[in-house]
């Protein structure tokens, strides 16, 4: 072996900070050798991500909709976070934020037009560096190739439901069948086909349950008998709030197509797969031509047969998360493995009368988050500390002794995981949105959530402010930024506001 010099030493102990430092430690490493039990020793990390699954859509989570028994299992044998928010609410930036641990305005990915720069340092990269077998399968959505990853797997662009194509290492490849449980078969077979010698990190992404909400054919008929309950807001008229809230596209009465509502059946299926379509459907449609529903019996009839597709969807992948969790006790693995579940953002379900994502308030803003490591998690916690996709990267390095870039923005969630909560723990959020002009119309905005208040700057092609007081107002539903009982605390969160813009280097936008 190679003797070691006096600056590679340094570089060991960490003397050296800063990401260069963090490659030469890398590199003695492999130099050095890694024995099969130092790399057991380091835990396995598979991030599962869905698209666009709602927190109020998993029954750890109190869901009125639906039950997530598999989803459960992962809460209540580890820690279910509730305060977890993105800091970019739409797919490709906050993926983006989660590989880097930088905002959107450092990585360089503001919005879903932008091709992912893969040249730039990630928490893959770095791992596999460190001796990790990394791979990533399923949504990646990011316009250039994955890089970092030892395999991938990816579906391109947004992928579809039915028999879809994936490009594996590069060859486009159509597989028949279902996409989540197609995902799921790849994701296996990788588990079991790998050597088992060094730690791996496994990206394992949905596309479920992203729009336009196709079911797996086993739960065409699921929740049909119901009818789930609406949303306190769905009929909200906007009237507390300004322009942006009123001049968004987004609305389940005014913007869901024929495809959302399954009037019409999706591109590309079999005919065996459009028989069974039209038995499911057929009848429905049929049904509600024959009934012809106006105002807001439409609205409550688009809302039904737009949220029983969603949690269809949500359905299969609580079945398929629960095959990698039993083949993971099968296998041995569990004991020795991070577990992650969170989606890229929220969802609005019929909230405020909506679907999709974009805006900071809370439907949108918050993402599920639970984490499961028996050595190291109590099962059953909760935490309420206020955590990021901007901590992911970060914590996936804690977990595997690698230490993180000065450049990353986050911090590492094993303290909270670990049962103890940091004095400095942040007790603000900063949040920026870039995507408009572009669909669904929602402005662009930056803000500040507390632990109690919200500010939100909308700007671009419009200068408003909003306030919400989320211990009075939950639902959001009063701006209370010109209330002069509030002027005290507009003040402070501005301050706060200024403070989180010049700590995360982010002089884009309009001016506070």
């Amino acid at each position: 072996m190679k003797r070691q010099t006096r600056r590679e030493f340094l570089r060991t102990l960490g003397v050296l900070a800063g990401s260069a430092g963090v490659l030469s430690v890398l590199s003695h490493k492999a130099r050095a050798g890694q024995t099969a039990a130092e790399a057991k020793a380091r835990p396995n990390i598979i991030f599962i991500m869905t698209d666009d699954h709602a927190a109020q859509a998993m029954s750890c989570y109190g869901s009125k909709v639906n039950k997530t028994p598999n989803l459960d299992r992962i809460a209540h044998e580890g820690m279910r976070f509730t305060n977890c928010f993105c800091t970019n609410s739409i797919c490709a930036p906050s993926r983006a934020v989660i590989l880097t641990g930088k905002y959107s305005h450092l990585n360089g990915l503001i919005d879903n037009n932008v091709r992912f720069d893969g040249s730039q340092p990630t928490a893959p990269k770095l791992l596999q560096q460190a001796g990790y077998e990394t791979a990533i399968i399923g949504k990646w959505h990011l316009q250039s190739d994955p890089t970092g990853f030892d395999y991938w797997n990816i579906l391109p662009g947004q992928g579809v439901y039915y028999n879809p194509v994936m490009i594996e290492m590069g060859q486009r490849k159509k597989h028949p069948g279902y996409v989540t449980d197609i995902l799921t078969d790849h994701v296996l077979a990788w588990l079991k086909e790998r050597k088992g010698d060094k730690p791996f990190y496994l990206m394992f992404h949905h596309k479920a349950p992203h729009r336009e909400w196709e079911p797996d054919p086993k739960h065409l008929a699921l929740y049909e008998d119901q009818q789930l309950p609406e949303p306190a807001t769905l009929f909200d008229d906007q009237a507390g709030r300004g322009r942006a809230a009123k001049e968004q596209d987004m609305t389940i009465a005014k913007t869901m197509n024929d495809k959302d509502l399954k009037l019409v059946p999706p591109d590309g299926l079999t005919p065996e797969q459009k028989a069974e379509w039209d038995a499911a459907y057929g009848p429905r449609n049929k049904a509600f031509k024959e009934a012809n529903p106006q105002g807001k019996d439409l609205v409550r009839w688009k809302y039904q047969r737009y949220m029983k597709d969603y949690l269809r969807c949500i359905a299969s992948v609580d079945d398929n998360v629960g095959r990698l969790l039993d083949y993971l006790d099968e296998s041995g693995l569990a004991r020795n493995t991070v577990v992650v579940y969170c989606s890229d953002q929220g969802f609005y379900l019929g909230d405020h009368g909506w679907f999709d994502k974009r805006f900071m308030y809370e439907e949108s803003l918050r993402m599920p988050l639970l984490v499961r490591y028996p050595q190291e998690i109590r099962p059953g916690s909760v935490n309420d500390d206020i955590a990021l996709n901007l901590d992911f990267a970060e914590t996936f390095l804690d977990y595997a002794g690698v230490p993180a870039p000065a450049d990353m923005q986050g911090r590492s969630l094993r303290p909270l995981l670990q049962g103890r909560t940091p004095p400095d723990w942040r007790t603000s959020m900063y949040y920026h949105y870039y995507e408009y002009p572009a669909v669904h119309s929602v402005k662009r905005h930056y803000g500040v959530r507390t632990q109690r208040y919200k500010l939100i700057h909308f700007y671009h092609d419009i200068d408003e402010w909003e306030l919400y007081d989320l211990k009075n107002d939950p639902d959001e539903m009063h701006n209370i930024y010109s209330d002069p009982q509030y002027a005290d605390v507009v003040k402070e969160l501005k301050a706060e506001l200024g403070r989180l813009r010049t700590q995360y280097h982010d002089t884009t936008g309009a001016p506070i």
